[in-house]
């Protein structure tokens, strides 16, 4: 699949159907995420892959409460992952000084890089995903992500079993403008 087929042809999928993701094929996904650009390099995205059915089910019952339409997507998927990032590296010196004004925000940049290009991977190997930021507090502890690393989102992965529409998007001419 070429670049652009990829691109227009990834949408967020909320239903799968009952046929679990190879461990190997996740693992090839993460490894195309890995060619994601990253401040300095740093490569801080880091995976953290759930494919117990029933813990799974677990995260999609106890922390959603917020808002329970994560949980029900959730609770479709055959696999979730959680997407953490090192603290402390995107936008930071060797001395811990900030190279720039946003600080260590950069780690959310790099994050959002390394996420896209697993969704655009996953797509490509016939998986379907969607990015979730919305749950509730304490999945961190749940889930054992270490103190060095920051929860960014939950990405539910799966085998379709839905082709939805594209979006409305926005035009060319609404998107740019020219400093001239």
């Amino acid at each position: 699949m070429d670049a652009l087929s990829c691109i227009r042809g990834r949408r967020s999928i909320r239903n799968y159907k009952d046929t679990a993701v190879e461990r190997s094929l996740i693992e090839e996904v993460i490894a195309e995420a890995a060619l994601a650009p990253s401040w300095k390099n740093t490569q801080v995205t880091r995976y953290l892959v759930i494919d117990d059915k029933a813990k799974i089910n677990e995260i999609a019952e106890k922390f959603t409460t917020c808002f329970s339409y994560n949980g029900g997507t959730i609770a479709k998927a055959p696999m979730l992952v959680a997407v953490t990032a090192l603290k402390g590296r995107s936008g930071v010196e060797k001395d811990g000084s900030f190279t720039t004004k946003r600080e260590a925000s950069w780690l959310m940049f790099d994050a959002g890089c390394a996420v896209q290009t697993f969704c655009l991977a996953a797509y490509e190997k016939g998986l379907g995903t969607v990015i979730m930021g919305i749950f509730d507090d304490g999945i961190s502890e749940y889930l054992g992500i270490p103190e060095d690393r920051e929860l960014v989102n939950l990405i539910c992965v799966g085998y379709a079993d839905e082709e939805p529409a594209a979006p409305r998007r926005k035009s060319v001419e609404d998107l740019v403008s020219y400093f001239e």
